[in-house]
Formats: structure tokens, sequence, C-alpha cells
């Protein structure tokens, strides 16, 4: 990138050197002086009534401080998720939870907790209470949850099982719109039930003090929500709570943190006021596997209106996700299915989406890398091959004449600012090679195939919410540059592409540049690190920040050296006049670090802290796909992915290919194997990495990513977000692929070697 020291360079990750030689701390790695250790007692039905509790044997175990239930803590309901914190009036946050419960609602929802001296005794002491159940009539899947016989999850709110007003996009005449088409094309997909499977499970610790302030270190992504939440819950004074998010990493999140990380800070919060000790509280990967968020599953059905040109005429879906007993991020993710995975990568004049969140007895679903996204770009790039087809249409071409190009007039609150959807469509397809020789092997029992998939999302979090960006910088005496974040690093490397900003914005050297994250007592608001919002909001309020003490230094540099502020510039730290045709004995120069102990013994600081709302900018990705399919056995196995992504600038481009990688890899894994399987009587069978399958290196294809920058005029240095997007469209691709390979079109995820097979039987393909 000319013009540019760091930006647009592959600097190394600024948390590379604790995390290969281990030094860096996670909250698991947390230890503090007479710290208590909690477990919890779980329901083993998916719905009953507690009739009676009995603690008393497990408080009289030596080594037991502290026994938590519903009759001695707080019963304030609450949301665990950013909704509580964040959602915009006149709409109301779901509160539907409390911390334990006398009636559970899945199996795995938390009756009473303990804590003591060790895990082990306080694993015993959870076996010694004891409760009567009533157990109660259950539903499991959310079209059943419908109907009028089922019985109520929650209260009765407008439609019964139903969270609150369906979610609803609408635009255009859609009579006129199926009026206008000359082919019609109807689909409907389902979607399983997928898990985080992040390295580091939920965890807390806990620390309630005497003096009344709570301090808690947690695994969230979204440190001040979680504050604001446990001051809710416990009637605590904001300002007397302190939370940092992990040690300071957080080992992974893609959503599941989003928000509380599952109950833990609640767990181990109400247990440290009992016992006045810290209380530590790890979700055993059993516990955080079927016990905290997973991503939405459920049904779509849509049809697609078409001219015989190909031009869009009209849209129209119908969602029901599976949103599991208790509300958390469920509204949202159905609104954002809508709005980007339907209504926004392609132009519809006519559309209309209805997105209903259906209540039932089985975990919570929450936010998820993509939130909502990928399970609309499944339905819609379903509809759109399947009118490609039928009008005997080439896809790419198909799709690019009916991309969202700037200024197009569509659902969200936003403009669309810029777009290099067009571009990441041609360069996905002739990397992939869909024009040259595409004959499909018709015989054998191994056949190959390529696919293509389009989408968008956002680079800030759903637009009908509060949420926005705030940091704190300042200069310190020697010249370097301190900044306070209150979004955690999760693992994509944002702070170090934070840091690169600062640099490039301060032009100071980016060694004495540090970026300080993740605690709400160092740094003001900030909604957390989720919604592929960091790096574009975080990055903009830190690059306002910087013009502002740039403003500052000049200003008192000018009385220094005695010349006006517009005619000194800074490089690598050093302040001198703009003029370079002056002589060069009459050039002045000063460091910023010694303009600043200038201003230091003159009891001056220079202190910035800004903090705005960024309105948001849609990224843009195009992912084409090449599978091999065996007809005997119905394995799939992904040969290559090409993944071209408009990502406005790349801020850094190893650590968005790094990204991009990452998603893909999560793609390919809900297109094909990962599934979580209920058992009735006994819950979800996935309750270790050994019953979920997860991709292994082995399933990880040839990953080419593309980097398409239309340079967005809203981001920092016109950066868009990237994180959640190259999850988006992997699924679809992958299934285009298999329906080149096979001739068949498979409309459930994930594509099992068994669910193939019996594809491929039903169709009289099976070899």
């Amino acid at each position: 990138m000319s013009g540019f020291k760091y930006i647009g360079k592959d600097i190394p990750r600024i948390d590379a050197w604790d995390k290969v030689t281990g030094r860096g701390m996670f909250t698991h790695d947390v230890v503090l002086p007479r710290m208590l250790y909690a477990k919890v007692l779980r329901s083993p039905y998916a719905h009953a009534r507690v009739v009676s509790i009995d603690t008393s044997e497990a408080e009289k175990l030596p080594g037991v401080e502290a026994v938590a239930y519903f009759g001695n803590t707080t019963s304030r309901l609450f949301n665990p998720s950013n909704g509580q914190v964040l959602t915009m009036e006149p709409h109301e946050p779901a509160m539907d939870m409390n911390i334990f419960t006398a009636e559970p609602k899945y199996i795995g929802d938390e009756i009473a907790a303990v804590a003591a001296v060790d895990e082990e005794t306080a694993q015993k002491a959870v076996a010694l209470i004891q409760v009567e159940y009533e157990e109660l009539p259950y539903v499991l899947d959310p079209l059943d949850a419908l109907k009028p016989e089922a019985p109520a999850v929650q209260p009765v709110q407008v439609l019964k099982n139903v969270l609150g007003e369906p979610a609803q996009f609408e635009m255009g005449d859609m009579d006129d719109g199926w009026a206008e088409a000359d082919l019609v094309v109807e689909d409907q997909v389902t979607i399983a039930r997928l898990k985080h499977a992040q390295l580091e499970t939920q965890c807390a610790v806990a620390d309630y003090r005497d003096d009344g302030m709570l301090k808690v270190i947690c695994t969230t992504q979204s440190p001040h929500n979680v504050l604001v939440i446990l001051s809710h819950l416990f009637g605590l004074p904001e300002s007397r709570i302190e939370v940092c998010a992990g040690a300071p990493y957080v080992g992974g999140g893609f959503g599941t943190r989003t928000g509380m990380s599952g109950k833990a800070e609640a767990v181990a919060a109400a247990l440290s006021m009992l016992g006045h000790r810290p209380v530590k509280y790890s979700y055993t990967r059993e516990e955080d596997m079927t016990c905290s968020d997973s991503r939405h599953g459920g049904y779509l059905y849509g049809r697609l209106g078409v001219k015989k040109d190909g031009t869009f005429c009209a849209v129209d879906v119908t969602a029901y996700l599976n949103i599991g007993a208790y509300a958390t991020y469920s509204m949202d993710v159905l609104s954002v299915l809508g709005a980007y995975g339907i209504c926004s990568a392609y132009h519809f004049p006519n559309l209309h989406y209805k997105g209903y969140g259906c209540y039932t007895n089985q975990q919570s679903a929450g936010a998820f890398r993509g939130f909502g996204t990928p399970q609309g770009t499944f339905m819609m790039e379903t509809l759109v091959d399947h009118a490609a087809r039928e009008l005997g249409m080439d896809g790419a071409a198909l799709r690019k004449m009916n991309t969202t190009k700037a200024g197009d007039e569509w659902i969200l609150p936003y403009p669309v600012g810029s777009t290099g959807l067009n571009e990441c469509i041609d360069k996905a397809a002739e990397a992939i090679g869909w024009y040259g020789d595409r004959k499909r092997k018709t015989k054998g029992s191994l056949r190959r195939g390529i696919g293509l998939a389009a989408g968008t999302h956002g680079s800030n979090a759903w637009p009908f919410c509060v949420d926005y960006s705030s940091v704190y910088a300042r200069v310190e005496n020697d010249g370097s540059l301190m900044i306070s974040v209150a979004s955690p690093e999760i693992g994509p490397g944002s702070t170090t592409s934070m840091t690169m900003i600062a640099a490039e914005t301060m032009h100071i050297p980016i060694e004495k540049v540090r970026v300080r994250f993740g605690e709400t007592g160092s740094a003001p608001f900030d909604s957390g690190t989720h919604a592929t919002r960091t790096l574009y909001t975080v990055g903009n309020v830190i690059y306002k920040a910087c013009l502002n003490l740039m403003e500052q230094v000049l200003e008192y540099a000018a009385d220094l050296m005695g010349v006006p502020k517009e005619g000194l510039v800074m490089d690598d730290g050093m302040i001198h006049t703009a003029d370079e045709g002056m002589r060069s004995g009459e050039k002045t120069e000063m460091s910023l670090g010694a303009v600043a102990h200038k201003a230091h013994l003159n009891s001056r600081r220079f202190l910035a802290t800004v903090s705005d709302f960024i309105p948001n900018t849609p990224p843009w990705e195009c992912h084409a796909a090449e599978v091999e399919v065996d007809m005997q056995t119905g394995v799939v196995n992904v040969k290559r992915i090409v993944c071209a992504h408009d990502v406005g600038r790349a801020i850094n481009p190893l650590l968005v290919k790094g990204q991009i990688e990452g998603g893909v890899v999560m793609g390919i894994g809900g297109a094909l194997r990962e599934e979580m399987s209920y058992v009735d009587g006994k819950g979800f069978y996935n309750d270790s990495f050994h019953k979920y399958m997860l991709p292994t290196i082995g399933d990880v294809p040839e990953i080419i990513s593309i980097l398409v920058e239309s340079c967005d005029p809203t981001g920092p240095y016109n950066l868009k977000g990237v994180g959640e997007c190259a999850s988006i469209p992997t699924a679809a691709a992958i299934v285009s692929a298999v329906e080149d390979a096979t001739g068949i079109r498979f409309h459930d995820l994930p594509l099992t070697p068994g669910r193939v097979l019996r594809g491929l039987k039903e169709a009289g393909k099976a070899e």
C-alpha cells in the first residue's frame, strides 16, 4: 500500500509471543487466594417443577462454604445476551431466565450450585442435594411447538411458544412481483443445530468483597455488558463492579460468549456473595456442549420469482427456528437471517420475510458466527441455483446481474456505500475453473463437481440496536502511546490491527504503541468483540482519538518551536516543519517525547476520549468449492475452496486471510458433519468433542483467499468487517458443488454420508 507505513502490511501479531510460549493467561489459569470451586446441579428432565429441595446435607459436608439455589439468591429475570443492554426503544429485551430455576425447562437447566475448597468436594456436595421433581409435558421440535396442543414452554406472549412478534421485512408489492415473474421456484431447507466448540470452556472467577466491590474475570466477549447484567441481577451500582475479559486472553468465542459465558459469571458471583470468598466456576466440556447456547437450527421455506432474462422480481421466505427454552439472542438472529441472509446480497424490488422464534424444551440457541446469515444464505442460494437450473442460465451470470449495487434501495437503515461483490464472483469463479471444461464425470464411484455461492453481512452489530464504541488514549512522557479499549482479544488478532491503526494515524513507531484491552476498569463502554464489528468500530474511535491527540500535540509543539501549527507535521515520532524548501540549517525539529516531557513539566497531558456510534457498511463475499463425492459411501470430500472477499481495505492481510480460513473450516463442519443430535429423555448426545464431528486437519482442503478492496468510505482507512463472513456462503457453495457432481440437490444440512447415500439411492444414482 503506497503512502502507508503499517496499513496493508503483514505485521506479526502482538500476542504471538505470549501464546506460542504459553505465558499468556486465560481465565482457566486464574487462581486467587482462598478461592473456592463451584459445581452445578442440573435438571435431569426436559420440563419439570421442583416440588421440594433440601440442601442441608450438602451444607454439612466439610469443605463446603456456600450453596446457592432459587430460594436464597436473586430471583430477578434477565437475559444473558447483549440484547438486555443494547435493545433500542420501543422494543423490550426478552427477560425470561433466572440464575437458578424451580421450573427447569430443558435437560441441564440450573437448579442449584455449590462452592467448596476443591472441585471434588463440590461435586460430592451437589450429589447430596435432595430434589423432588414433578415431570411436566415438553416439546422438542419448533413446528410441533406451534401446534395448539403443545405445552407452553414460556408464558404465552403474542403467539403460543413464539418469542414476541415474528421478525418481518417487507418492500414493494408482492402481488406485482409474482405477476411480473415468468418463473417461480420453491424450496424448503432444514438446518441442524451446531455448537461453537471453542477451546476454552465457559469460565468465571468472581470475587465479592465485604466493601461491596465485585470483580469478575471471565471468558466473555462483552465485558461492559456483563457488568450491566450483573448490576441488574444483584442490585449493585455499576461503579462497584469490574469485569475483565480473560486474563487477559479469551480462548475463542465465535458468539457463545457474546454477553455472559453461559451463566458462569452469574453462578460464580452468587456463590461469592454467599461465601464471601472468590469463587471459580469452570464449565466441563459436557456442560459447555449441552448447557450453553448453540447455533439455531430449524426450517426455512422460500419462493423466488424470476423473469425469463434472469431478473429477480420477488422473494418470500418464512423461517421457523428452534430457539430452545430461553430467548437469549433469538429475536436478533431471526432479524439478521432475513435482513442479511435473504434481503441484501441481491436486489429485489418486492420482498417479504417472516421469522418465527419457536420455544422448545431444549438448551437455548444464541449468537453463533454469522448470526443467522448462514442459514438465510443457504436458503437464498438454494433458490438462486434452482432458478438458474430452470432457466438454463449460468449461475455466476445470474447472480451478477442481480447483485445489490451501491445506491440501491434496500431494507437496511444505512446506505450501500460500496460493493465489490461482482468482482468477488468473477475472481472466485475464475480461480475454481468455472469457465473451463465443465463436463461432469457421470460414471464411476468418485464424481467431482464445482459450485459457488455469494453473500453479505454487516461490519457492525444489528442496526436496530445501540452498539457503539469508546476509547481512552494518552501520550506518555516519552512520546509512547497508551490506548485502552474494552473489546477483548478472543483470537483473531484485532488488537494487532488496532495497534497498526494507532501507529499509522499518530505517525509513531509501532513498538511505541500499547493497546490495553478487555477491562471495564480501564476503558469506557464498548459492546464487545462480536458481530464482525471490532476493527470497524473500535478502529474508528481509535483513529479519531489519535487525530485528536495529534491536534493537541502539534498545537503545543507550535508554541515551543515558534512556528504556526499548520506548518508542522509528524513523521516516525519526530515533529518538524513541513516546508521542505527551507535551508537545512533552518529546519526546526523536536521528538514527540521531548514535546510530551515539556508538557508534563508544565502540568499538561495529551489525553483523548472518544465515544461514537459508527453506522454500518456491508462486506461482500463469494465462495467457490470443488468437491469429490463417493457414490458408494456418500462421503463428500472438499478438495478446494476459493474465497473472494470485499474487505474494503485489508489492514493486515495475513490476519484477514487467517480469519477467512478459520471461517471456511467452520463452514465445512456445518456443511458436512457437525450436528447436535437429541436423544429423547437423555438430552443431546454430543457432550464432548469425541461425539461431535468437528473437522480435523485431514478434512481441511486447499483454501485460496482473494482480497478485494473496494475502499469503503465509512471505515477507518476504508476497511470493512471480515470475521463472520467466511462462514456465511461456504455450506451453500459446497451443496452447489455436490449437485454439480451428482445431479442431486440436497436441502438438509449437514450432508452426512448417510444422508447423502440415502439421497443417491432414492434418486437411483448410488453406485
